[in-house]
């Protein structure tokens, strides 16, 4: 009995996971497998790949890609400039940002880009009287390669989080005994570094992934459902009373939506697995 006793701190945290997200995930799956009369179907599953449903999943899928590809580059630069900076309290303070900003959403994100990349806003009229019109031509805000750059907002602080422990970790030795044995740097960096990283890399890859394809108030506020999203899909299936079957296909959605984050987060697991079992 003894042995089980320092789990039993786990217990809260299980019941939590079991009421808000494995109850919730049994009736996603049951009503998905229903119509709206409670009777035994699998239409939903059909309908959601054709059509519009089918190019939401698209749509998420290459913004989500993009914008995980992006930050990754991105935010591999920018932590590999901050392990470098001599003052570890600008260290410090820059990582508490990331920290911040890599949890701004919503409502507030998109009310800050807005007021600053929208139509008027602050900065689109300042570079106005310099001569550059960002909304000359087609591009908006409101469009796919507008909210790309919002959700860089939040992805590119994450994968500076993520990324600084990474880069902590390449030990000074590794190099400096590339450099004695001739290597040039690109060398050490190529041959030496990239396969050590290279797993921790793509599970944090996968996990922008994730990050950018389960958003859903960001890009409902910014775009008030213009841009057919998976996340913006189902909020608009649930709100009308007009499609039949439509809470039923949104939660087919939401099956789907759940299937595509567990093999991307199971493979996340068993990349950080084989990057924690080199490690020791």
């Amino acid at each position: 009995m003894k042995r089980y006793a320092d789990y039993f701190g786990l217990l809260p945290l299980l019941a939590f996971i079991v009421a808000f997200l494995g109850f919730p995930l049994v009736a996603i799956i049951r009503f998905s497998l229903q119509d709206s009369k409670g009777n035994f179907t699998l239409n939903n599953f059909s309908t959601i790949t054709s059509g519009i449903y089918r190019d939401a999943f698209w749509l998420s899928f290459q913004l989500s890609v993009l914008s995980a590809a992006i930050s990754l580059i991105l935010g591999f630069v920018f932590a590999l400039a901050v392990t470098r900076l001599p003052i570890p309290i600008l260290k410090g303070l820059i990582s508490t940002a990331s920290g911040v900003f890599a949890n701004t959403g919503g409502v507030p994100l998109a009310f800050m880009f807005v007021a600053s990349l929208g139509t008027y806003g602050l900065l689109t009229d300042w570079l106005r009287k310099i001569g550059v019109d960002l909304y000359a031509n087609s591009w908006t805000l409101y469009s796919f390669s507008g909210l790309l750059i919002v959700y860089l907002y939040f992805q590119v602080p994450l994968m500076i989080l993520v990324s600084l422990p990474i880069i902590e970790g390449i030990k000074r030795e590794w190099r400096e005994a590339a450099l004695t044995l001739g290597a040039p740097y690109s060398f050490f960096w190529r041959k030496v570094i990239a396969p050590i990283i290279a797993p921790q890399l793509l599970a944090t890859f996968l996990l922008l992934f994730t990050n950018s394809f389960a958003a859903y108030a960001t890009a409902a506020a910014l775009t008030s459902g213009t841009l057919a999203l998976v996340p913006v899909q189902i909020a608009s299936l649930i709100a009308s009373n007009v499609q039949v079957d439509g809470a039923n296909t949104a939660m087919a959605l939401g099956v789907g939506m759940v299937s595509i984050v567990a093999v991307a987060m199971t493979t996340y697991i068993l990349l950080e697995r084989r990057v924690v079992k080199w490690k020791n």
